[in-house]
């Protein structure tokens, strides 16, 4: 998760532990704990080692999936901000924690803690680096995102040191409050989308699964705007790739395309 830090020898020891961690693909494994009460032990699940990309959105749905279950009313979106954070601790010993009926979710890691708290809820503040810019946005606006959220939903999120090293980012909504929240769309935060993403997103949910040409020759625009604006919504893990190299929409871009609908 996101550190600054003001020692140059700490400095540049981090800088060189960073360039030489290979951001391409996560290989440990995420725990999360769902705890329906206290009465037991929590119900254990893993994440298993995947690409970066990957991992991101497994770990993601995962939490997502389990938050639902137990009536939870945390967004998509809102726990993906958080999880990608932790390419910031080079996913070291991860551990999400579903307490509240799912509406607190506790995101704990061992990698080098962050150190100005306050400016790490602030936008533009970032230590992402070239490397990680590559699965990320990298300019600083996850967890404003995520703070801005809560803060018009009656929610919080603290940001705690963790026991020896790490960060422990913690988001709860007020229950009563989430139960109020009127039947109907999801609350989904949609990041700025151009008419050809849109057109994108809009044909998937109507086909499911569609290679680059498919794409190409439904919308009848040139190959090489498919290709781009395919690589942007990936990239922003709205679109993902299957086996067989066709495109479908994820969780999140899911949620999106409801919500443009």
């Amino acid at each position: 998760m996101e550190t600054t830090t003001e020692n140059p020898q700490k400095s540049i020891s981090s800088n060189q532990e960073q360039d030489s961690f290979d951001y391409s693909f996560v290989d440990t494994v995420a725990r999360i704990a769902r705890y329906d009460d206290f009465l037991s032990a929590p119900q254990i699940t893993e994440v298993s080692p995947a690409p970066t990309h990957t991992f991101i959105e497994n770990l993601t749905v995962a939490v997502y999936s389990q938050s639902q279950q137990m009536g939870g009313k945390v967004p998509y979106t809102i726990i993906r901000e958080v999880s990608e954070n932790f390419i910031h601790a080079q996913f070291k010993e991860i551990i999400v924690s579903i307490l509240d009926k799912g509406n607190t979710i506790r995101f704990a890691d061992q990698g080098p803690g962050i150190e100005k708290k306050d400016k790490a809820q602030l936008p533009g503040f970032s230590s992402a680096t070239t490397q990680m810019k590559e699965y990320i946005r990298g300019v600083g606006s996850g967890l404003p995102i995520v703070r801005e959220y809560l803060n018009s939903s009656h929610g919080t999120i603290t940001i705690e040191d963790n026991l020896t090293t790490g960060a422990v980012i913690t988001i709860s909504l007020d229950q009563n409050q989430s139960l109020r929240q009127p039947q109907g769309k999801a609350h989904v935060l949609i990041p700025f989308l151009n008419d050809r993403q849109k057109q994108i997103i809009n044909l998937l949910t109507l086909e499911d699964a569609l290679g680059v040409t498919e794409i190409t020759n439904l919308l009848n625009i040139p190959l090489s705007s498919t290709h781009k604006a395919l690589v942007e919504l990936e990239e922003a893990g709205i679109v993902e790739k299957t086996a067989r190299q066709k495109r479908i929409l994820t969780q999140y871009g899911k949620e999106i395309s409801s919500s443009l609908s």
